[in-house]
């Protein structure tokens, strides 16, 4: 079982790994990296938050006093709003990187589809993998995401097979070096 503070579980920062990240990929997994970069991260996040909050504040008009409208207004009539922070600008505030501590540790998320199987299936890749990367977390810097997307044959893999592409799928990433990587 990963500890609490490993588990990666905002779509936010699962997208955010997804979309940002570097992504390696094998037969049975694919593995999304996203090491944190200490550097710009908050300045860029308050930007984004402070844009947010403009548009909230104004009712949805830009900057320039203009009223965004969308081009199907009169078929979304009745519908929910539109996200107003879609409206801040080119970047959404799901795909900046969030203010992390990089004292914090490595988190890992899973991703496992309905094309593996069934849920008996899904679970036992989910449970397999989670075991794998619990052993593997001291390996990773700290504050890194870390997303493993199964692939259909991963179902038919056993724990060993899965492993060996873990740890190849991350020495592709340059995280780790050398041979398998196992915990204590």
């Amino acid at each position: 079982m990963l500890p609490a503070a490993a588990r990666l579980t905002s779509s936010q920062e699962f997208r955010l790994a997804v979309r940002r990240g570097r992504r390696a990929g094998r037969a049975r997994l694919v593995v999304h990296l996203l090491v944190p970069n200490a550097g710009a991260r908050t300045e860029v996040r308050g930007a984004a938050v402070e844009r947010a909050h403009q548009v909230n504040r104004e009712g949805g008009d830009r900057h320039d006093g203009t009223t965004a409208a969308h081009p199907a207004s009169s078929e979304l009539a009745g519908r929910a709003e539109p996200n107003p922070a879609s409206a801040a600008g080119p970047r959404s505030d799901s795909d900046i990187e969030p203010t992390r501590d990089t004292g914090e540790p490595a988190r890992v998320g899973f991703v496992v589809s309905k094309a593996v199987g069934n849920a008996v299936l899904r679970h036992r890749v989910t449970r397999r993998l989670r075991h794998l990367m619990r052993d593997r977390l001291d390996a990773l810097p700290a504050g890194t995401l870390v997303v493993v997307r199964a692939l259909p044959p991963a179902a038919t893999a056993s724990s060993s097979d899965l492993g060996s592409d873990l740890d190849a799928a991350l020495r592709k990433l340059r995280v780790v070096r050398g041979g398998p990587v196992t915990g204590p």
